[in-house]
């Protein structure tokens, strides 16, 4: 086991207290949270039992008791408040999508790299169990020749316009909020796609409610993700291959239960996940691991990756026509 990083939490909406609570279960060391208020800090950290409470997110990163910092604001503050912790000599770990778009990403990526500081996308999906074994199932040649993926991200989520998923100043709408997990999971599997289309259709507020995305490889292979904020689908994924197919379900991009089907019908492996807690804290696990092994550019998801999906999502939405106040 490497020694524990010292955790503080950026922000204190929904998706940090997951986190919180995935590190508090199952061992982790979080010392620190930030909020813009300190009423916000005090209400996390007793919550929590977090020994430092600041009002600000820059007395967060001064904090001399804190090693890495997990950034949880909007997408627009993903960039600001990373380049806060690694200016104050913090490793970071900045939630999905990882910035706006590819500018962004690509100025924390070589900040980081300045810095001696290693900068990871909180894409915890990929550091999952179900998908680790999804990894070595087809790296054994049990599928035959992987072809294709399908796989949705469909939520019925708020309709109000200042919810946070359709107010354009915040990032809002469902690419980067939802259709980052299918799209990444193209990327782990496929990598780069050769072609890309997209197609959408939109709120009222100018938010994409609904982004279906076709990659396409060399080789034939494809992928065909949809994200939807506006309806409620199966949230399931399939892996399809010449000899066997995956199919993983509800929810996919969480611990969850997958199958191993021959293409004759038979039932070669059936897993289940078993995981303390969300599962959230295994994308901690590596950024500790990384961090004792001086690997600052990661490994199962690599920074230049993730600056490269991101370079990906601003192609998809040049194609649909979404642009964000202040682009």
């Amino acid at each position: 086991m490497t020694e524990r990083l010292r955790w503080g939490i950026l922000a204190t909406g929904g998706i940090a207290h997951a986190f919180a609570n995935d590190l508090k279960l199952n061992g982790f060391t979080v010392q620190a949270v930030g909020s813009r208020s300190q009423a916000g800090a005090d209400a996390f950290a007793a919550e929590f039992g977090i020994p430092n409470a600041h009002g600000s997110y820059e007395a967060l990163a001064a904090d001399p008791e804190v090693d890495v910092i997990y950034v949880s604001t909007p997408h627009p503050m993903h960039a600001a408040g990373a380049t806060l912790a690694l200016e104050a000599g913090k490793h970071v770990l900045v939630e999905k999508a990882f910035t706006v778009n590819a500018g962004e990403a690509r100025a924390l990526a070589e900040l980081a790299a300045a810095k001696g500081l290693l900068v990871l996308e909180a894409m915890w999906t990929r550091y999952l169990p179900h998908m680790a074994r999804i990894r070595e199932i087809i790296a054994a040649g049990t599928l035959g020749e992987v072809r294709t993926l399908i796989a949705d991200h469909t939520q019925l989520l708020s309709d109000d316009p200042s919810h946070r998923i359709n107010a354009l100043e915040l990032g809002g709408g469902a690419l980067l909020d939802l259709g980052i997990y299918p799209i990444s999971f193209a990327w782990d599997l496929f990598g780069a796609p050769a072609t890309t289309q997209a197609s959408a259709t939109f709120k009222s507020t100018g938010a994409d409610a609904q982004v279906a995305v076709v990659y396409g490889y060399e080789g034939g292979r494809m992928a065909s993700t949809i994200s939807a904020s506006d309806v409620k689908g199966p949230n399931t994924a399939v892996v399809l291959g010449t000899a066997a197919r995956i199919e993983i379900d509800h929810v996919w991009y969480t611990p969850t239960t997958f199958r191993v089907v021959a293409a004759d019908g038979t039932l070669l492996e059936e897993y289940r996940s078993e995981v303390v807690g969300r599962g959230m804290h295994f994308q901690a696990e590596a950024v500790e691991r990384l961090v004792a092994t001086g690997d600052l550019t990661g490994d199962l998801l690599p920074i230049d990756e993730t600056v490269a999906i991101m370079a990906s999502l601003d192609e998809i939405r040049k194609q649909i026509g979404l642009v964000y106040p202040g682009e």
